[in-house]
């Protein structure tokens, strides 16, 4: 009899055992809707289990508060965890204690205004940081100051790469990774190139944001670099129609009129002469380094070719430029009056 009591009692706590060890080590968490859970800044434990059961991602807060006591999970840490279907409750606990966060990948590519850049910076961490804490920063002199740059500079050390940015980072901390990879890219071959150029580092990058904007086709980027340093050499203005476009914020225009050019803005390089006083976009790597390895030339001017193949025909003076020009002009309008023709038949 007594051995059948011990037995049954052994059961019932091998039972207990199981429903516990099944609490805490089974699958008996679910994914939320997005994969990830966010612990803002300023979050307590109890707000981070309120949050929890809310997203149903777990189904008892007893288990949470005796895993979290288990384990000592007390000092909550900010960030965005991702969590999969059927991980344990203690696994979700060591996640969250640890903060061993998922973070974010930013992928910069062609951004033109402090503006526009706050606005994606704002989606991408639209729970942490918005939009207005970016561009504040952006335009506040004092926080950019100890990386060399002001606010119409600051998107110069904005490098074309793919980051990995915790999610709970600051603007400061975010800014941090931008120049680490600002700064690794200006190596010594680099800076010795600017140099000899008689320019800045953060001249080459406005340069190379105005080649940019100027043409996708890699082989005119070199000699349309060239023209535009013969032209600030010899104290000629730039005359770059992306940089009247920025003046205007209008991205979208399509040719540049006389009336465009009256813009007054310091980056209207028809209006005055040497290089803006920041890029007007995010140049490639590929347009910084036409800048820093552009032929010797003695080109001052250039234009699309007649063709629309997408490339520049170039000239060394005003005469030949004016020939050309005309060739493309002469070639646009016969396409145009063709759409229309094409349109008039439909």
């Amino acid at each position: 009899m007594k051995k059948k009591i011990i037995i049954s009692v052994l059961l019932i706590l091998l039972m207990i055992g199981g429903f516990v060890a099944y609490k805490i080590i089974g699958p008996s968490v679910t994914a939320p809707e997005g994969k990830y859970f966010y612990i803002k800044t300023g979050d307590g434990l109890e707000t981070v289990k309120q949050n929890l059961a809310n997203q149903t991602i777990i189904n008892s807060a007893a288990w949470f508060n005796r895993v979290a006591g288990w384990l000592k999970y007390k000092n909550v840490k900010p960030g965005r965890y991702e969590i999969k279907d059927g991980t344990s409750l203690l696994k979700l606990v060591q996640m969250l204690r640890s903060g061993n966060q998922s973070p974010v990948k930013m992928v910069i590519t062609k951004e033109r205004t402090n503006e526009l850049f706050s606005g994606k910076m704002g989606k991408k961490f639209d729970v942490e940081i918005d939009s207005l804490q970016m561009i504040n920063f952006l335009n506040n002199s004092d926080s950019l100051k100890k990386y060399g740059v002001n606010s119409n500079t600051a998107l110069s050390i904005v490098m074309p790469y793919t980051y990995s940015i915790t999610w709970n980072s600051t603007p400061d901390k975010i800014f941090q990774q931008f120049y680490t990879a600002y700064q690794k890219f200006w190596n010594e071959e680099r800076k010795v190139k600017a140099d000899s150029l008689r320019l800045t580092q953060l001249e080459v990058i406005s340069l190379a944001s105005i080649v940019e904007e100027e043409t996708n086709k890699k082989a005119d980027k070199f000699n349309i670099a060239s023209t535009y340093l013969n032209r600030v050499r010899i104290g000629m203005k730039l005359q770059a129609d992306p940089t009247v476009k920025f003046s205007m914020k209008n991205f979208a225009l399509k040719r540049v009129t006389g009336v465009h050019l009256k813009t007054d803005s310091p980056y209207n390089t028809y209006m005055y002469a040497g290089i803006p006083p920041g890029p007007i976009c995010t140049p490639s790597i590929e347009s910084i380094d036409a800048v820093l390895n552009a032929p010797k030339t003695d080109y001052l001017y250039f234009v699309a070719s007649h063709k629309f193949d997408g490339s520049s025909v170039f000239t060394t003076n005003y005469n030949d430029h004016l020939k050309v020009a005309r060739l493309y002009q002469q070639e646009l309008t016969r396409r145009m009056d063709s759409s229309k023709k094409a349109n008039a038949i439909k």
